[in-house]
């Protein structure tokens, strides 16, 4: 194992390679640059810009040196731990970066284990009580919750707090915490707030595995060596925890390396409607701006996440299955 370990993160390292080049290509894609930018929206607000000044920030990020030399200065600084300037929010990219992605993993964590602690036992009811009421009204459910967009979900959720309960459902803390220092209120007025983006972020995937745990579990139910611990009188909590489970849930939990990323992925939307400080709405506006280092920093660092889980999920089921080796 720890010799599949090791090259699985020797592995990561052309992977990740290769997802900065794309990165790098896809932020030059559009016409001008982080200076032009910077120029119209200084213009716009009536400041005057000399040539000078203009050469300057050139020069800072290297836009004057071929194309193929400006990602080895940007992947070069970034490998050493200097993400750059952020010219849109006048501040190093670092401190925006660790501002913002501690709250999008805490919400995409939250919304990883509600996926799994909702989506199993309603998977492992839905193939035990095979087209029962519970298994037609699970399966309907879980379709309009797979059909449902995470924003309009967001959207619906806070119409019907503001229409119905007279609050504001949105934000991760109060207006009295948002700039105050971390103590035990405010770890409490988080929590009391991040419910509703773990929810509307976790039902599609719930509803997505919970189908797989239901038809997974249902192909052991029906193999041979089920019916013969049934025939010689196993106990039915017995029989299905014991055995089928135990197989039924590997492609479950390989679910996760893929969970992961479409739950990134979808947080940014749902930060935007919910007004959520995390790495969403502030990379929409890197993108925009044309922030090399911002918006490259971003997602550099969402992409090694997403690498990250999907190892995390092999080692989970080796773990899980003793019959899966990695050697």
């Amino acid at each position: 194992m720890r010799s599949y370990i090791i090259s699985r993160l020797l592995g990561m390292i052309p992977t990740l390679v290769l997802i900065s080049v794309v990165v790098f290509i896809v932020i030059q894609l559009p016409p001008g640059d982080i200076v032009t930018s910077t120029l119209d929206r200084m213009q716009a607000q009536g400041v005057e810009v000399s040539a000078e000044q203009v050469q300057n920030l050139r020069a800072q990020y290297n836009l004057d040196d071929p194309m193929w030399l400006q990602y080895l200065y940007w992947a070069a600084n970034f490998v050493t731990g200097d993400m750059g300037y952020s010219y849109l929010f006048a501040r190093p990219v670092n401190e925006l970066v660790w501002e913002r992605l501690g709250y999008t993993l805490l919400i995409t964590i939250a919304a990883l284990f509600f996926t799994w602690i909702v989506a199993l036992p309603l998977g492992v009811y839905s193939a035990v009580r095979q087209y029962s009421f519970g298994d037609y009204a699970l399966t309907t459910v879980g379709l309009i919750g797979l059909a449902t967009p995470n924003f309009l979900l967001a959207l619906i959720m806070m119409f019907i707090g503001y229409e119905w309960f007279g609050i504001s459902i949105g934000g991760l803390f109060s207006p009295e915490f948002r700039e105050a220092p971390w103590t035990v209120a405010r770890f409490v007025d988080l929590l009391s707030h991040l419910w509703i983006p773990m929810v509307v972020l976790g039902l599609g995937g719930t509803a997505v595995t919970m189908r797989i745990m239901r038809a997974n579990l249902l192909d052991e139910l029906n193999k041979p060596y089920v019916v013969t611990a049934r025939a010689k009188g196993v106990r039915p909590a017995k029989l299905i925890f014991k055995y089928p489970l135990r197989i039924a849930i590997n492609p479950f939990i390989s679910t996760i390396g893929l969970l992961l990323p479409q739950l990134i992925s979808g947080e940014a939307i749902v930060s935007m409607v919910l007004n959520l400080p995390t790495t969403g709405p502030l990379l929409l506006q890197a993108l925009m701006a044309q922030d090399m280092y911002l918006a490259g920093s971003f997602l550099m660092l969402l992409a090694g996440l997403t690498v990250v889980g999907m190892l995390l999920s092999d080692l989970l089921l080796a773990w899980a299955d003793p019959r899966i080796r990695y050697e």
